[in-house]
């Protein structure tokens, strides 16, 4: 007759250890992340609207007339996104949507003067600090950035979609 008795079953490894270049770099990693985290908080205190909106406000500012397309291009969004973020700026009248004559499902997006008071209490950059950053990398740092995050990316198995996924929708 089998023992009823289970044989010891061994003790699971341990978790692999971080080696010190990868715990430096998981840093870096906490340190840019919280520095979004930061700055999109300190928009939201100050201004009493979100990082996103603050950037729609700015490109809506610095191109009057500008469409829901061209916002959701120069933010590099979904065009729904956009629409979804437009929302409760054109409720709240800070920004103000007029019909063109010629095709009245075309939009043209204008600044109010609420939009103007809110702005200028708004810390920026208005694009936020890691699009800001990245802008002011040269050309070559960028590129082995690119490459090096690829790589990261392939080794994560990351869907290559969640890079369409706006920053301020995944800190949430």
């Amino acid at each position: 007759m089998p023992s009823s008795r289970r044989s010891p079953k061994a003790a699971p490894p341990p978790p692999p250890q971080l080696t010190e270049s990868a715990t430096r770099v998981l840093r870096r990693f906490r340190i840019v992340v919280n520095s979004v985290k930061s700055h999109f908080r300190s928009v939201e205190k100050k201004a009493g609207i979100s990082g996103a909106q603050a950037w729609a406000l700015s490109v809506v500012r610095d191109r009057p007339g500008i469409g829901v397309g061209g916002l959701a291009r120069a933010m590099d969004i979904h065009q729904s996104t956009a629409s979804n973020l437009l929302r409760p700026l054109l409720e709240q009248g800070l920004v103000v949507a007029d019909r063109a004559p010629a095709d009245k499902r075309a939009v043209h997006l204008q600044l109010s003067a609420a939009g103007v008071r809110v702005l200028r209490k708004t810390p920026g950059p208005f694009a936020g600090v890691l699009p800001q950053a990245l802008m002011e990398l040269d050309e070559r740092t960028l590129a082995r950035l690119d490459r090096d995050l690829g790589r990261l990316i392939e080794v994560l198995g990351a869907d290559g979609k969640a890079g369409s996924i706006p920053l301020w929708e995944s800190t949430r």
